[in-house]
């Protein structure tokens, strides 16, 4: 790493960071990253991301590496948000630097634990966060339906409703409370951010956000349900059905908080899905 410097993520300007970010991410497992500039303080604000704590690998003055962080200090934890290497630093050392860097910036903040979200194929990812003691907690799977699924249960009126956007990131609020690692992306702080126009349902102890945006599927982005057996989940996730045939959700969904009511409700899980990694600290 010699001939790499670490630098605050915010020394750069944002136009530096979001190339970067494209390089790195260009031959991405899921596909290269569309994302164009105007969308860039879209995606730091949903990845809860601190440019300020988060750094850059410099060499030659460009960015060769980065990693994104994204304090979570009412959990106790940092997350790594975004990671990610230009394809000339990879095998260089600057990644493992930078994860090292965090690491130990966290346990300085007094943080009790790190986490990420990692793509469950990504095998090089994988083998560099457990060399730096990350383990998987869970799997973070995503959902979607077939042509061919069998038809939605009908779901009375009277047990779903919708409810406003306040109360919805109330709820989540109040929720990772009570919920030891809920995934980031479900949190009431990711879906503040998120600018897709969402819609809000409840039913019981289950609460689903969605957008639906003209000429594309429809999106889950939150299922959480607070009783274990899920069926308030089930509900929702064949109301959505009935309402939403393409409705999909992508990896981010805990199975023990909703993913299993979509399997239910006749959803399947597409190829690449995600495992949440944790490390203490």
């Amino acid at each position: 790493m010699s001939d790499f410097t670490l630098a605050a993520a915010d020394s750069f300007a944002a136009a530096d960071l979001h190339a970067a970010n494209l390089a790195a991410f260009a031959d991405y497992i899921a596909g290269p990253l569309q994302l164009t500039f105007d969308q860039w303080p879209s995606l730091v604000a949903r990845q809860g991301i601190d440019l300020a704590r988060s750094r850059v690998a410099v060499r030659d003055g460009a960015i060769a590496s980065y990693a994104f962080v994204c304090p979570r200090p009412e959990s106790g934890r940092w997350r790594l948000g975004i990671m990610g290497a230009l394809p000339a630093a990879r095998g260089t050392g600057a990644a493992p630097a930078l994860i090292d860097d965090f690491l130990a910036r966290a346990k300085a903040e007094g943080m009790a634990h790190a986490e990420l979200e990692c793509f469950a194929a990504n095998e090089r990812a994988l083998r560099l966060y457990r060399r730096h003691g990350f383990e998987v907690l869970c799997p973070l799977n995503g959902w979607r339906l077939l042509p061919d699924a069998a038809p939605a249960r009908d779901v009375s009126a009277r047990d779903v409703r919708e409810i406003d956007r306040s109360a919805a990131l109330a709820w989540l609020a109040e929720a990772e409370r009570r919920v030891p690692w809920l995934p980031f992306p479900t949190t009431a702080r990711c879906q503040a951010a998120q600018v897709r126009p969402l819609t809000s349902w409840q039913c019981g102890s289950a609460v689903m956000l969605f957008s639906v945006v003209e000429g594309t599927p429809t999106q889950i982005h939150v299922l959480v349900d607070l009783d274990p057996g899920l069926r308030d989940a089930e509900t929702l996730a064949h109301a959505i059905r009935a309402a939403h045939p393409a409705a999909f959700a992508p990896p981010i969904l805990r199975d023990d908080l909703g993913g299993a009511a979509l399997e239910r409700a006749g959803f399947v899980r597409p190829e690449l899905n995600q495992v949440l990694m944790r490390r203490a600290l």
